[in-house]
């Protein structure tokens, strides 16, 4: 049996219905659609004409929603979210992003995580027969991601940090820690006593450039006692150069604890105990458009980050369920 649609209003009328109840007036819904406010109250009066329900409840000081308004406007919002998703789907198909992926990832990530990831959305398109995505990935730092991210650019990032950009839907694949490595047999290896605070932002290190994730950690942790760290020795722009710097004999170094496991279990660096310092951060996905990432493969990639590391995720981290 034919639903009959005829009371269900199209979108936009949709859309400034569920403005006016949140912004609070029918003004306000009507310069967040690009409308009049005369255009949006009779499109408003025909969407009430249409359900045979009053919807808004009008007065001088603004407008807000009846009984029944609140109701159709939470329908309104789960429908509006699902058109969005359908949308960038369809947007996704028409442009061959089944075939085409553009990653951005911060270095860490890039390093440590993604080729592992990559592969293995490879070997799940692979068992279902299916066309492998070709990906092309970008490392750099994050702040530069969350950029191509909001550009268009990229189609999917991964960032480092202690919060989720904002304005970009985002969800947790793995929890990392940062500690404080040096080249074994250095005076800062013999160390027998913690690091405080202040002793760590004495230090002289082989750092990471502005916009980087590590960067900002250190500089957070250190801001919550007043701190701010010395001038550094050096600074690089991958992770991979900080460790072999460091490895080389340069200045200590703040690194992910998965970029020099490694060395660390060989014995080539040593692992500097640090004590006050909460150096604990989260990897996230970030993309655009609806809550959950865009059917296609960056939703696969990002159920294939999130499989592999969902044990390691930092509790309480924020960020919507793919």
């Amino acid at each position: 049996m034919t639903a009959d649609l005829s009371r269900v209003p199209d979108l936009a009328a949709l859309r400034l219905l569920v403005d006016a109840a949140r912004l609070g007036s029918i003004g306000a819904a009507a310069r967040a659609s690009g409308v009049s406010q005369q255009s949006a109250s009779e499109r408003l009066r025909g969407v009430e004409a249409q359900t045979g329900l009053r919807l808004l409840r009008r007065g001088s000081r603004g407008s807000e929603p009846t009984d029944e308004g609140r109701v159709v406007v939470e329908w309104a919002g789960r429908l509006l979210d699902l058109a969005e998703e359908i949308d960038h789907a369809i947007g996704g198909l028409r442009s061959d992003r089944d075939r085409d992926l553009a990653v951005w990832s911060s270095m860490t990530i890039a390093e440590s995580l993604l080729p592992r990831w990559l592969v293995q959305l490879r070997q799940r398109q692979e068992a279902e027969a299916r066309r492998p995505t070709v990906v092309s990935l970008t490392a750099t730092n994050s702040s530069r991601v969350v950029g191509a991210v909001r550009s268009g650019e990229a189609h999917l990032g991964f960032v480092e940090g202690l919060s989720a950009p904002p304005g970009l839907p985002s969800v947790p694949v793995a929890a990392d820690e940062l500690v404080l490595v040096t080249v074994a047999g250095s005076a800062l290896a013999r160390r027998r006593t913690p690091l405080s605070p202040d002793d760590v932002a004495g230090l002289r290190t082989t750092g990471r450039e502005a916009g980087s994730g590590t960067r900002e950690v250190v500089e957070a942790a250190l801001a919550t006692h007043g701190l701010q760290p010395a001038a550094g020795q050096v600074e690089l722009t991958t992770a991979a150069a900080v460790r072999e710097a460091v490895a080389a004999g340069g200045a200590p170094a703040f690194l992910s604890r998965r970029v020099a496991r490694r060395e660390l279990d060989a014995g080539q660096l040593v692992e500097v105990a640090v004590e006050g310092l909460d150096l604990r951060r989260t990897f996230r996905a970030v993309w655009t458009g609806p809550a959950r990432p865009p059917a296609g493969p960056v939703r696969e990639l990002v159920a294939v980050a999130r499989a592999r590391s969902r044990a390691q995720v930092a509790p309480g981290a924020a960020g919507s369920a793919p």
